[in-house]
């Protein structure tokens, strides 16, 4: 059984440095070139070869073209090097894999420097070959077997320094993990992106799709997303170790794990997060499995034996660092089970609450207006710390929250852990 992955884009990629990834849209850079326009062979015919040439005769300032009306089928290894090139991607690419229905398709972006210091941008690197084991975004971890089966499968992966502007939508498809994933980028700002990973066949209240992270950072310094749609089982944004100045605006998210911080801490590095902003979001509840909406989680301070496929077996946690300025604000909320959220205990076995050595401060919830879904009691808001670190400096503001669709409104109630006295304000419940 053949895999396809069918990905239809509208949008341009220009390598550029942004004074400031939400000012204006910097101006792509001007054609020195020559343009090439790429005609699909049709009949399923490979276009990689011809892909490849058009690259290499527009390469240094050209503009590569893919009309909209084409459907480009591409059944084998795709690794262009390219540099200052626009490239104006409007038709349809197929990525076939020919070997096993358990094949993930890859599709990435990043950055390579070669030995003579100059930056150059390897556009696409594509690997239809099988994978039986999938790095994690952690060096020197895997996963220990290959992914499930969750329909076409493709990925992208980006790197630094770029401006990823489309004219309608980016559009990523049933992605085996996460669609988008930031790794080492510098100055970037991706806008009109959306992402779609539905299980359509599973009953109703367990569309959950794992690891289909909408947009991820990792390693990442001043990286601006605006104006996503996400549709998933899991994380619709999720701010990774390491990401500093991340301002993210205009988004919704339907369905999976809502917008985080973390995780952090999983591993025994330094997994600090710092300056980030994410305002101007709908959260909305696709299938019954809205889990969070805004939400911060680090992993406990010991290594935890772990089961999970995604921790390949292998004892997790006694990472350590920051989580300090971050502002949620103006969360539209619509049957998530949880509203502003702090857990500080991921992958704990019930013997390790509270030891996390990652200290959490400076963050603010303001403007959240809705409905939970699935709440234990009158709860709208959870922030449970560490004993090692207690979180402090953490606020709630402009709380318009209500346990269930249908009750009175009772802003931000619930339960505070493991928090320095007075560290919480604007939440009231046992600990606040």
């Amino acid at each position: 059984m053949k895999f396809i992955t069918a990905i239809s884009l509208v949008s341009t990629f220009i390598t550029s440095t942004l004074a400031s990834p939400w000012g204006p849209a910097p101006k792509g850079p001007v054609n020195h070139g020559k343009t090439c326009t790429v005609q699909a062979l049709g009949n399923k015919v490979d276009d990689t070869p011809q892909i490849l040439k058009a690259f290499e005769e527009c390469n240094n300032g050209g503009i590569v073209v893919f009309p909209e009306d084409q459907n480009y089928w591409i059944g084998t290894k795709l690794n262009p090097v390219i540099k200052d090139v626009t490239i104006e991607w409007k038709g349809t690419w197929t990525t076939i894999s020919t070997t096993g229905e358990t094949t993930p398709t890859q599709l990435l972006f990043k950055t390579t420097t070669r030995a003579s210091s100059s930056a150059e941008t390897a556009f696409i690197s594509m690997d239809t070959e099988p994978v039986a084991s999938t790095e994690m975004e952690t060096p020197g971890t895997t996963l220990s077997k290959p992914l499930p089966n969750q329909g076409d499968q493709c990925r992208l992966y980006f790197g630094t320094p770029a401006t990823f502007l489309s004219k309608t939508a980016f559009f990523v498809k049933d992605s085996p993990l996460w669609a988008l994933n930031i790794m080492n980028g510098t100055n970037m700002w991706f806008d009109h992106i959306t992402c779609n990973s539905t299980a359509l066949n599973a009953p109703y209240g367990n569309n959950w799709v794992q690891n289909t992270d909408g947009f991820d950072t990792m390693d990442a310094n001043n990286v601006a997303l605006t104006n996503m749609w996400y549709q998933g089982g899991d994380d619709c944004i999720a701010i990774k170790p390491r990401s500093y100045n991340i301002y993210v605006q205009n988004i919704t998210c339907h369905g999976g794990n809502g917008i985080a911080i973390g995780s952090l801490g999983q591993y025994l590095e330094d997994s600090s997060v710092e300056n980030v902003t994410v305002k101007d979001a709908n959260i909305i509840s696709y299938n019954n499995d809205m889990h969070n909406s805004a939400y911060i989680k680090t992993y406990m301070g010991a290594l935890v034996p772990q089961s999970s496929y995604e921790s390949a077996g292998l004892p997790r946690g006694g990472g350590w660092g920051v989580v300090r300025n971050i502002l949620f604000r103006n969360f539209k909320i619509r049957g998530a089970g949880i509203g502003p959220n702090i857990n500080q205990d991921s992958g704990d076995n019930g013997s390790f609450s509270g030891t996390s050595k990652m200290l959490v401060s400076g963050v603010r919830f303001v403007d959240f207006e809705g409905y939970m879904v699935g709440a234990k009691g009158n709860r709208t808001a959870v922030v449970s710390c560490s004993t090692v670190h207690p979180c402090y400096g953490i606020e709630l503001d402009g709380m318009k929250l209500a346990s269930s669709e249908n009750v009175t409104e009772v802003g931000a109630q619930g339960t505070c852990s493991y928090v320095e006295e007075g560290g919480v304000k604007g939440l009231a419940g046992p600990g606040c």
